[in-house]
């Protein structure tokens, strides 16, 4: 497996994985939610590649993205918005890797304190962040297709 920064290419990819991902994960939400959702959220706009800050990576697997991480570093807070693994190599370490080097880049950018932020009902991504030392900071509202659904806020000192 071989983690990199993204590139332009890369977008489709990404939003396959995300978009499986979100089926697999989401129930709460319709499908044609989540595919508005994904097809609105997963493009080059909304993950600008050459925005300061801006920390998108990818997971392949011989050849094949099979995850990906987009964060925001902003003074001495970062803020991971997004981090997918496709459902068929989760638990595979993938998430982990991901992790790993967009620790390290974003403690090159200065980064004092990461947030990472999910659905409240997402109970695998919030005990994955648990597992690495996150803690539950805060509680939001996340708006999607005109619904609004519970947000936890995880941060991790550095």
């Amino acid at each position: 497996m071989n983690v990199r920064s993204a590139t332009a290419d890369d977008f489709k990819a990404i939003t396959a994985v995300a978009r499986a991902t979100w089926h697999d994960t989401y129930n709460e939400l319709e499908a044609a939610v989540i595919d508005r959702t994904v097809d609105n959220w997963y493009t080059d706009d909304s993950m600008p590649l050459e925005a300061p800050g801006t920390i998108v990576l990818v997971a392949e697997d011989e050849g094949t993205v099979v995850g990906f991480t987009h964060a925001v570093a902003q003074g001495e807070t970062a803020d991971i918005l997004r981090m997918y693994v496709h459902p068929e190599q989760q638990g595979e370490g993938i998430g982990s890797a991901l992790h790993g080097r967009l620790m390290a880049e974003l403690e090159a950018a200065n980064a004092e304190r990461v947030r990472s932020f999910d659905f409240a009902f997402n109970d695998a991504s919030r005990a994955f962040y648990e597992g690495l030392g996150f803690e539950q900071t805060d509680e939001g509202e996340v708006e999607i297709d005109g619904e609004y659904y519970p947000e936890a806020v995880y941060t991790l000192e550095l």
